[in-house]
């Protein structure tokens, strides 16, 4: 009996990555943002026609997993949905958010805390078959601990406050060339201020060793692990999995903090879409 062919999509606002796998080899292709929030059932179906499908080479799949942002309203499951089975109406299509990407991903079938470190930051516990507990975030205003928003901003306090020496505050302007009122500007009145703090977080690691950048990483990624890991009494039983662009780019960060609490630091994924076709491809 030949090998199903599955189609898996890891979704978020700006960017969709596709994974078309048969079990033996894999096609991997980039999208636009596929997010419920802002785009209809019909203009998703047309995206998907007009980016993915040339791609494709008029291969149909079996089976198509979405992952994405908002996929964990009712409402927004039901939308992204529709546009998938009009797409392919002969496959079976399963839609859901991408926490559960992640957990698939990063744990596979065994129970495991689960993270993601990326514009955002978010987390949960999985027990290896579902989501059995999520501490809620409370976006970038007032959470978003340890996601590259909130340590954009550490950044852009430091620098207004006038906490950064000199050497640091040469190099900020070198590479931003910012004003005081321009940021103020971007973060207050123009549209997707968490993403504008975002583009902030590389500073950091192109300055990696200087005391008030390590300064800013521990601390903000230590407010993650205090409001969000500690709330989880299996923190302490289970390995930390983390995924998304700060988690992989200052893992040693994590793994010393994990050493400092004595938690067991478990894998760290740039993105999710390597474990989630090996996930499909295990499954029946």
């Amino acid at each position: 009996m030949p090998s199903k062919v599955k189609l898996v999509a890891d979704s978020g606002s700006t960017k969709t990555e596709w994974c078309l796998t048969d079990g033996k080899k894999r096609q991997t292709w980039m999208t636009q943002g596929l997010s419920p929030y802002f785009l209809t059932s019909v203009q998703i179906e047309e995206a998907i026609r007009a980016e993915l499908l040339p791609q494709m080479d008029d291969v149909l799949p079996d089976q198509v997993y979405f992952y994405g942002t908002g996929c964990k309203a009712e409402n927004n499951v039901k939308l992204v949905h529709k546009a998938l089975h009009t797409v392919w109406p002969k496959a079976k299509v399963e839609v859901t958010h991408d926490l559960m990407g992640a957990a698939r991903a990063l744990c596979g079938h065994e129970p495991g805390i689960v993270s993601i470190l990326g514009t955002g930051s978010n987390s949960c516990y999985y027990n290896g078959k579902e989501i059995e507990k999520n501490n809620p975030g409370l976006g970038f205003i007032l959470g978003d601990e340890g996601s590259g928003a909130f340590l954009g901003k550490k950044v852009l306090q430091y620098y207004l406050y006038d906490t950064f020496d000199g050497d640091l505050r040469y190099r900020f302007d070198q590479k931003f060339g910012v004003q005081r009122d321009e940021i103020l500007d971007n973060v207050y009145r123009k549209p997707l201020p968490n993403r504008y703090l975002a583009s902030f977080t590389p500073f950091l690691a192109e300055n990696r060793g200087h005391f008030l950048v390590e300064n800013i990483l521990e601390d903000s990624l230590n407010e993650f692990f205090f409001n969000h890991l500690y709330k989880y009494r299996e923190s302490w039983t289970v390995p930390l999995h983390f995924t998304g662009s700060v988690a992989f780019h200052f893992r040693d960060v994590l793994e010393t903090l994990c050493n400092l609490y004595e938690l067991q630091l478990g894998r760290v994924l740039k993105n999710p879409m390597d474990g989630l076709a090996l996930y499909h491809e295990d499954q029946d």
